[in-house]
């Protein structure tokens, strides 16, 4: 489905960014809808596609999961059969928040939390259990200096596609 994204979409994105759990009311308000048409508004970007769900963000340290490591796989496994083998693995790991094909050295990127060095030899453990992995280097975060789960809506086309 296209979606048409114009300025009051990119003002009712960014709050909801911001918080997901804003009243229609307060969104329409700051954006200068009234409640109706913005809420229409918000259901057309959820049909689209646009809002995929809506969330609540945790605090890793708060949870014990403050520690963050970065996973650099590299294999010489590039078929179809493995790589399916390889996406199961990994989605049966809670402690592995994303995970990415790249192009370039590395063939695919992990990002874990975890509570300790240990937990993580423990998550790695797991995983060269289930899949044969021909290298493996893994770089922990000293310190966090940005984080946000917010899109950047200055590139949001005028026809958004699926």
């Amino acid at each position: 489905m296209k979606i048409s994204i114009d300025e009051f979409d990119r003002k009712i994105l960014t709050i909801l960014q911001e918080d997901a759990a804003r009243p229609v009311a307060d969104v329409a308000k700051q954006v200068g809808l009234s409640p109706t048409p913005c809420w229409r508004r918000i259901r057309l970007l959820e049909e689209a596609g646009v809002i995929r769900g809506r969330v609540a963000l945790l605090d890793r340290r708060r949870l014990n999961v403050g520690v963050t490591v970065f996973v650099a796989v590299r294999t010489n496994q590039h078929n179809q059969e493995w790589l399916e083998r390889f996406s199961r693995a990994v989605e049966s790991i809670p402690e592995v928040v994303e995970f990415y094909r790249m192009a370039g050295d590395i063939d695919y990127l992990l990002r874990v939390v975890v509570p300790d060095i240990a937990a993580y030899d423990g998550v790695y453990k797991r995983l060269i259990e289930k899949i044969d992995l021909t290298d493996v280097s893994s770089t922990f975060a000293m310190e966090e200096l940005k984080y946000t789960t917010a899109v950047p809506l200055t590139y949001a086309a005028r026809s958004a596609a699926d």
